[in-house]
């Protein structure tokens, strides 16, 4: 069975990613499981999916643990504890990173004696809407990497999962997943499929009494209120809001108001600022600031930009 992890954030593509190789497993014969996992994040929170792909019914459930392939679509992931990029990494895994480092770099860094690859695209997206073809760039590797998918059969899973979202954005993808397959042909066929966990010495876990505690016990209660101004979520975004001062009308009650994180502060000339630890990086007031003075800049361009 292949065993296959996307690791991305929010927005990267990596649900579609999922979806488009679990489809094109499925029209090369193989039983599929596809999924992705994630909760009520937006973009740029950390998320991953998961492909399941066998000749025989698939038992396994729930998330991988022990991958044949790992595709990092985001290499800022790779240190963040929350996104779960190596846990269950073997020496016959295959690590796949999206970085404009080498893979000897990653595997100097990781101390990892499984492969490392690189992914053959650019590992930072100008646009906001070019994001999503970062996916399928993930996805044309991945089936290269497995040597069990042609690119007749990828073409047609990009097809059927992209398809809904109009002819441009089928275009767009299959040319960027041909253009990762293409350059993963050195490497097809280096991700193998693994055997299932034994069930051999099996025990059933022993029962276990849990003593019935009264409600003021045992009922669910928050301990610590206000915690959420301790969350760093400005670790999630992709681009950066950066405010053009020299065009602001200090209309602070559009951008302020309308963010939905309330992660703009304002000063008492109706100055806004934004509180880049818990700026997420939606857009939102990029889309609604009337003189158009806020833009978005790719994070690791917005280094040092005025705040």
């Amino acid at each position: 069975m292949f065993r296959i992890r996307f690791h991305g954030r929010g927005g990267q593509g990596m649900k579609t990613a999922s979806r488009i190789l679990g489809t094109a497993f499925f029209l090369e014969g193989f039983e599929v499981q596809d999924a992705p996992r994630y909760g009520a994040e937006r973009r740029g929170a950390p998320i991953f999916a998961y492909v399941r792909a066998a000749r025989e019914p698939i038992h396994e459930r729930g998330v991988i643990t022990r991958p044949d392939l790992v595709i990092v679509a985001d290499d800022s992931l790779v240190a963040v504890p929350a996104a779960a990029v190596l846990p269950g990494i073997g020496d016959a895994t295959v690590l796949l990173v999206n970085s404009r480092e080498t893979p000897e770099v990653w595997k100097d860094r990781l101390k990892l004696r499984c492969r490392i690859l690189a992914l053959p695209v650019s590992a930072d997206a100008e646009e906001r809407a070019q994001l999503p073809f970062l996916g399928a760039a993930c996805t044309g590797a991945a089936a290269r990497l497995t040597g069990a998918i042609g690119r007749d059969r990828l073409a047609a899973a990009i097809g059927d999962e992209v398809g809904p979202y109009g002819e441009t954005a089928v275009r767009r993808s299959l040319a960027t997943a041909l253009a990762a397959y293409d350059a993963m042909e050195e490497h097809e066929g280096l991700v193998r499929e693994s055997t299932a966990d034994a069930a051999t010495g099996y025990r059933r876990p022993e029962w276990v009494d849990i003593p019935l505690e009264a409600v003021e016990f045992a009922a669910p209660d928050i301990h610590g209120a206000a915690t959420t101004e301790q969350v760093n979520t400005g670790v999630w975004r992709t681009q950066k809001p950066v405010i053009d001062y020299t065009r602001c009308n200090r209309c602070s009650w559009v951008c302020s108001t309308l963010c939905p994180d309330s992660a703009i502060d304002v000063d008492a000339d109706h100055t806004p600022r934004i509180d880049y630890d818990h700026c997420k990086g939606c857009m939102v007031c990029v889309a609604v600031c009337p003189p158009h003075a806020i833009h978005a800049e790719p994070e690791h361009g917005a280094a040092g930009a005025s705040a």
